[in-house]
């Protein structure tokens, strides 16, 4: 709160003098007292600020230039402890150098993280150091001065930025919001009161997203966040053991997809994690967490946002009319999610179809539906005692039983229904050899008729505004931006089917696109999947960390304007291309359900496989491709997360796009996408 007597006086005897007919301009005895107490603000937290300096390491993470100059920490405690922002260190540093006020330059080691918060703990071996004073954090007001401090311009003088608190308990619960202009320099560096003492620790965060780099692209845009000290100091001595804090997960995800206007009915109850194991069931609706009635996911997720691992949680559910409690311990990971697998492709029937259940397309050789005699045009119009109405239902049914858990199927087959147990399996990393195409019957024209209902003749049908959707090759360059689009639609296009879509990003330098072209037309037309060719501005530089929206808009786009199986929407990168296909996958998986990899390697960590993003892999490349082996290794680190994984050799070809014996494995990997 301002505390300072002087500045407030000052302020009122102000607005005591000025006319009752017009406001006055500020006095310049205001705004000097205003630049005072923010001078004298600032020199009482100056002590507590050091300047950091990293050597070595990493130039970019996910496609993001990391800078290397100065940044800033704060003390904790006298004996050398200091906090700052991990995006500091994102570039993995060989060293970490710490200047004092008082001009000691040392080395310091980092102690732990801080996951949830974006903190990283370091330690000096110093004596004297000035901690910081916390305010205490319901003393925080929205509308109080707020002034961001660091020490990385200048060695010898903080730099400063003076706003307001904007906002408290933001990014679920984590942070304190400014509009004081924070850049990455003011990472690790502080937000204070008029009085110097210190409210937070300031961090990039993202309310949307939580990697690395999350929030990042916000600075000095009027929205800058910091982590409450108190918050800090609360969870300090867990850090000092040299064990990084995780999210503390419970673990479930919700019925609606409506984070703001949904309910809090749980859709599933992840196997093995406390909610499992106190009992808690899909279908089960949270009505308390820790004392604080929900109703909507968006307060349930406020209540989990800052939560760590090893904290209780207490929980209440209703499941019919009865109401179940349990206080449960979280944890910080969880046995990595698999699906069960079935072992059959549906049919990609109409999508105006009303049939009951969904045709089997194909069987796996070997798989659970082989051994319970599964055939072609079989329909499965049950399991686990739900009636089946569409492919994605029962895809999403099946990936509910895990590998070696029974269920049971029920199957007609000519008008006769039997029930079946079967005992499911792993993903299978192998593409079928051998894959029939889904047959798409061609459109039926309609012909268009005028208001009055006679059929146009046609000399009256308009050659521009059509409804008709564009096939075969086109393309545009985008307005107000130097990126551009090409796309290829079968002739054969019909909207009554879901289509593949598959998005290319070419390599630097060249775009490939008479090669991806000529490669892809016949698959496409065969398996019906839709090409669509991304540009990037400068061609020869390659993608750009910016350019990442341009391309989901674009997928997005086109799944507006064709018929898409939102199941089998792929990106697709080659050579430098991948690393940026690979952070596009990674953070837009709500679009992206698969990704592959020609001649690249995966240097992202993936993030957890999680039962709602339904993501898969194809790493493809010669034998003779120097990547050849690490590519092999990429694929088994992600069946080891148990992501369905699949790396194709071709014999005897080195580094250059796949010949057409690889095109053809990769359309018959996309197409075996909507395999359960």
């Amino acid at each position: 709160m301002m505390k300072n007597a002087s500045l407030m006086l000052l302020i009122l005897s102000c607005f005591a003098s000025t006319s009752a007919f017009a406001w006055q301009a500020p006095t310049r005895e205001l705004e000097e007292a205003e630049e005072q107490a923010f001078k004298r603000a600032v020199s009482q937290v100056a002590p507590s600020l050091v300047r950091i300096e990293t050597v070595g390491g990493l130039d970019q993470v996910q496609n993001f230039l990391l800078g290397n100059g100065p940044t800033t920490g704060l003390v904790l405690s006298a004996d050398g402890y200091v906090i700052s922002s991990s995006f500091n260190f994102l570039s993995k540093p060989a060293s970490i150098l710490v200047t004092t006020t008082d001009g000691r330059r040392m080395t310091a080691k980092v102690i732990a993280n801080d996951t949830v918060r974006s903190l990283t703990l370091l330690k000096v071996e110093a004596d004297g150091l000035v901690p910081a004073r916390a305010a205490a954090k319901e003393s925080i007001k929205v509308g109080q001065w707020a002034i961001a401090v660091g020490r990385a311009l200048d060695a010898n003088a903080p730099n400063v930025s003076v706003g307001i608190v904007s906002a408290v308990n933001r990014v679920w619960g984590k942070a304190i919001q400014t509009d004081a202009k924070v850049s990455p320099v003011n990472y690790g560096g502080v937000l204070v009161d008029v009085d110097g003492t210190v409210l937070g620790v300031l961090v990039p965060l993202s309310p949307q997203d939580n990697s690395t780099v999350a929030g990042v692209e916000w600075y000095d845009s009027g929205i800058g966040f910091a982590i409450p000290l108190t918050d800090v100091l609360a969870t300090l001595d867990r850090l000092k053991q040299g064990k990084d804090l995780r999210a503390g997960l419970a673990e479930f995800t919700f019925a609606s997809t409506d984070m703001f206007g949904g309910d809090t009915k749980i859709d599933r109850v992840r196997y093995d994690s406390p909610m499992y194991r106190a009992g808690f069931k899909d279908g089960d609706q949270i009505l308390e967490l820790d004392g604080h009635k929900v109703t909507r996911p968006a307060q349930v997720k406020h209540v989990l946002g800052g939560k760590i691992e090893g904290e209780k949680l207490a929980i209440t559910i209703k499941r019919g009319n009865e109401t179940k409690q349990a206080d449960l311990t979280l944890v910080g990971e969880l046995p990595p999610f698999e699906a069960g697998f079935l072992g059959v492709l549906p049919t990609r029937e109409k999508l105006a179809g009303g049939a009951e259940g969904v045709g089997v397309r194909w069987v796996y050789p070997d798989s659970p539906a082989a051994k319970l005699g599964l055939k072609p045009r079989d329909r499965i119009v049950k399991f686990r005692d739900q009636a089946i109405t569409s492919a994605a239902q029962l895809i999403d049914q099946v990936s509910r039983v895990r590998p070696t858990e029974k269920a049971a199927v029920v199957v007609r087959r000519e008008g006769k229904e039997q029930t079946l147990e079967a005992t499911l399996a792993g993903y299978p990393a192998d593409v079928p050899k051998e894959l029939p195409t889904s047959p798409i019957e061609a459109a039926i024209e309609v012909e268009p008729k005028k208001p009055d209902g006679k059929v146009e003749a046609d000399g009256d049908k308009k050659a521009e505004g059509s409804d008709k959707p564009r096939t075969g090759r086109f393309g545009e360059e985008v307005a107000d931006s130097k990126n551009a689009w090409w796309a290829f639609v079968p002739e054969s296009y019909n909207p009554a089917y879901g289509y593949s879509l598959l998005a290319w990003l070419h390599p630097p330098g060249d775009t490939l696109e008479a090669t991806i072209f000529d490669s892809w037309k016949l698959e496409a037309e065969r398996r019906g999947i839709i090409l669509l060719g991304l540009k990037a501005a400068n061609v020869g530089a390659g993608w750009q960390a910016n350019e990442a929206e341009f391309v989901h808009e674009m997928v997005v786009s086109f799944q507006k304007k064709y018929s898409i199986d939102a199941g089998r929407v792929v990106l697709h990168g080659y050579d430098k291309s991948g690393p940026f296909a690979t952070h596009l996958a990674f953070k837009h998986r709500d679009v992206f359900r698969g990704l592959i990899l020609a001649a690249s390697l995966i240097t992202e960590r993936p993030p957890e496989n999680l039962p709602e993003y339904r993501l898969q892999f194809q790493l493809i490349c010669g034998s003779k491709d120097p990547a050849h082996a690490f590519l092999d290794r990429n694929a088994n680190s992600l069946r080891q997360l148990k992501y369905p994984a699949n790396f194709t050799s071709l014999p005897d070809l080195e580094h250059r796009y796949p010949n057409a014996d690889g095109v053809d494995a990769m359309a018959r990997w996309i197409d075996s996408l909507d395999r359960l």
